[in-house]
């Protein structure tokens, strides 16, 4: 059997283009619940996981309601992967299974599962869902590893394979696969999950085809792409040509001198279509933040698809968005370049920068950048009472701020902008788990960028290792240097990186480590940043800044550092705090004054107010633009003249 579309020459009736095309979405949301249902990870639980129905050529005709932004985009190219892979060997009762981010996919924890469906013999569609798996195998527990140099030591590459041969399992396949991976057993149930979710679809399709005939429904899966196409050119359609370009970056290439890795986004509006240019990007870097042409394209597809909420998204949309997207850069690594940590690098960089791009096209829909996608990461032997020592994965993302907006503050405390429909970890599942405990979970005061519209607040958690036995602890995220940015006159958020603390010694580890050794009585630490202001912070109402401080968002310190208002604390259990207005005039005028001096004063000699105490780091990253390494306090020359340079382009030129 091959991939070829049947063609079925009819018109539909809007009545029914609807209907069939509601239950598309349907089904698509019924894999979803089946696989909440049955799923053995903690991670695909709490809703990294996305599911799609394709054509019989791999498009996407339909994708989740709540699918995870990073998969969007990728899906179809996967489809189309092992299609091609197989093709001449397709047949009903194969079930394929394939991780690989070289073709078309993201990184290797995100595992698809897909299902020819075939009717009278002819292949139809394909039923896919995607689950990102805490572990795939690799010497670091959960498959993050900063120090691979290549994909061979990250985990386990698996280029299509079948799974189910005909309607037979091909247990030994999968036990070389799974067996080759942390805690197998959950590997295993949530391979029986996914494929679970497909005959799910699989059989709702059906159903539909009894009912409508198998003419008409493949008449609405061409015409549910057209439909999306249509309403995508008429939107850009109204809007002006012309190009826009931005640059985003990651905090560091570990082979490279120090200093930003550049992504480099060029965005052009001809008519009814939309361009994206990477290909000013820098070349690839040496550890795992680098992206695939998959996931970078999907980067592409969520931002711009951020703009446009109401529109639905299937591959109609790819027929108006395209992206140029170089080999060999940043945002498209060859092989064996490692990528497991693509989101957190590369991928999020190409979103945030996307957003800037489309808020000068809409600025009723601006928003400034939100905070970096992290991953804290443990495993070993767990050995509390009753355990014996069995293996535990702890795998946790932090929600944060999102970027200030024109007229509104940003979202507090929010999933990451590569995964909106994330759910926030619950801290007992966590617990029952793995032997970690919650220490603190709290919003971060200061956190969110100063702006006329601030950011959102960051998130603020810690934690406790209990009684464990051979166990390490690794990261991933950035925005350590490249500290999260304010538009329009908006300033930074706040730095990420992860404290841990052994034997009393708290040591700053900085954004990227693997494989560290923990032990019972370690403490560990790390704040989200909140996202980046929107507008010039010295126009912000001084009684919303008041506000604030009584909502402990921003401290009294603070407001006045960074909003010029000075406040009075009167009784703090009573919430009461009143602005000495005339202090606030003259404060702000003194900013006014100053702070284009600042981003130019002497790094070393900022660095030596800091020392002695006259400084703080907030001071550093929003006053004076200046940047120390975030394990060593050194600092560092030319991450501070580009960061410097950001802050002058992005807030500096908005200020009167």
């Amino acid at each position: 059997m091959t991939g070829t579309q049947p063609q079925a020459d009819i018109d539909l009736d809007p009545v029914t283009f609807e209907v069939l095309r509601s239950s598309f979405s349907n089904l698509v949301d019924r894999m979803a619940e089946q696989i909440e249902r049955t799923c053995y990870s903690f991670v695909i639980y709490n809703r990294d996981f996305s599911n799609c129905l394709n054509d019989a050529e791999g498009n996407t005709v339909m994708q989740g309601s709540k699918d995870i932004a990073v998969h969007v985009g990728t899906l179809h190219y996967t489809c189309k992967a092992t299609l091609e892979y197989f093709e001449g060997d397709i047949n009903p009762g194969d079930v394929y299974m394939v991780n690989d981010p070289y073709l078309g996919g993201t990184h290797i924890n995100d595992v698809r599962i897909m299902r020819p469906v075939f009717h009278d013999g002819e292949l139809i569609a394909v039923t896919q869902s995607n689950g990102h798996w805490a572990d795939v195998g690799g010497p670091a527990p959960g498959s993050f590893n900063i120090e691979a140099n290549d994909h061979f030591a990250e985990g386990l590459r698996i280029p299509p394979v079948k799974i189910w041969d005909e309607g037979e399992f091909r247990e030994d396949v999968a036990n070389l696969l799974t067996t080759n991976m942390r805690l197998s057993e959950d590997r295993m149930g949530d391979l029986r999950a996914q494929t679970q979710a497909t005959e799910t679809a699989e059989r709702r399709l059906l159903e539909l085809v009894e009912k409508y005939g198998v003419d008409t429904v493949l008449t609405a899966f061409d015409e549910s792409k057209d439909y999306v196409e249509r309403i995508m050119r008429e939107r850009i359609g109204e809007l002006p040509d012309g190009t826009w370009h931005t640059q985003d970056y990651i905090d560091a290439d570990p082979d490279a001198e120090e200093g930003f890795v550049t992504v480099d986004v060029e965005m052009t509006i001809d008519g009814e279509e939309v361009r994206y240019d990477l290909s000013g990007s820098d070349d690839h870097i040496g550890n795992f933040l680098n992206a695939t042409f998959g996931t970078s394209f999907s980067a592409v597809v969520a931002g711009t698809k951020m703009f446009f909420p109401d529109v639905p998204l299937n591959s109609g949309l790819y027929r108006v968005v395209s992206a140029n997207l170089p080999e060999g850069t940043v945002v498209d690594a060859p092989e064996p370049v490692p990528v497991t940590g693509s989101v957190a690098g590369a991928y999020e960089k190409v979103m945030n920068a996307i957003f800037e791009l489309w808020s000068e096209v809409l600025p009723e829909r601006a928003m400034a950048c939100s905070f970096n996608l992290e991953y804290l990461l443990a495993g070993g032997r767990d050995q509390r009472p009753g355990r014996d020592g069995q293996e535990f994965a702890w795998y946790d993302w932090m929600a944060g701020g999102w970027g200030g907006r024109d007229g509104k503050d940003g979202s507090n405390a929010t999933a990451p902008v590569f995964g909106a429909g994330l759910a926030v970890q619950s801290l007992e599942g966590q617990e029952r788990d793995a032997p970690l405990l919650t220490s603190e979970h709290s919003i971060v005061t200061d956190s969110a960028g100063p702006g006329e519209y601030r950011g959102g607040c960051g998130v603020r958690k810690g934690g406790r290792v209990l009684a464990c036995s051979n166990s390490v602890m690794s990261y991933c995220s950035d925005r350590a240097r490249s500290v999260t940015w304010g538009i329009n006159g908006g300033l930074p958020g706040i730095p990420h990186g992860v404290t841990l603390t052994q034997d009393g010694d708290p040591e700053p580890m900085g954004t990227v480590f693997s494989n560290r050794p923990i032990a019972e009585g370690d403490e560990f630490v790390r704040p989200s940043s909140g996202g980046g202001g929107f507008g010039d912070p010295l126009e912000r109402d001084p009684e919303a800044v008041r506000e604030d401080v009584i909502d402990e968002y921003v401290s009294i310190e603070r407001a006045e550092r960074d909003y010029g208002v000075v406040i009075e604390e009167i009784d703090a259990d009573r919430c009461e705090y009143e602005i000495d207005r005339e202090a606030t005039e003259a404060t702000r005028e003194h900013i006014r004054e100053h702070r284009e001096g600042w981003l130019e004063a002497d790094p070393e000699a900022v660095v030596e107010r800091f020392e002695a105490g006259e400084l703080d780091r907030l001071d550093l990253v929003r006053r004076y633009g200046v940047i120390l390494d975030p394990t060593t306090g050194e600092l560092l020359d030319r991450t501070t003249e580009q960061f410097r340079e950001m802050l002058e382009a992005r807030a500096a030129s908005e200020w009167e």
